[in-house]
């Protein structure tokens, strides 16, 4: 992607990935789903789990798997609250956006 991601738009996505598991889901498998949208590396995405767990908009709990502990994430209704406001902001952006772009083009 040659635009850059900020903090926000990646903060929306990990929640949005995050909230389509009810159970929550674990580290690894949110970092392989949001690769298929962003270019981005297990460095970058677990201080994102960190912020939003400390934020409120995460919770963690572990469960033992293959004799090891592994911890999930789960979105809170904080968590479902701040992605509503994402999803509101990323609509009225892309509308922006979109124009912008249509109008350069004439379409």
């Amino acid at each position: 992607m040659v635009f850059n991601t900020g903090a926000a738009l990646l903060d929306a996505v990990v929640l949005a990935v995050v909230g389509k598991e009810e159970d929550g889901t674990y580290g690894y498998k949110i970092t392989q789903d949001v690769r298929k949208v962003l270019d981005i590396s297990e460095s970058t995405m677990y201080p994102v789990l960190r912020r939003l767990q400390k934020d409120g908009c995460l919770s963690t709990y572990d469960r033992e798997f293959g004799g090891r502990n592994r911890r999930y994430y789960k979105i809170t209704e904080q968590g479902q609250a701040q992605l509503r406001l994402y999803r509101i902001e990323w609509k009225n952006y892309t509308e922006k956006i979109n124009r912008l772009f249509c109008e350069e083009e004439g379409i």
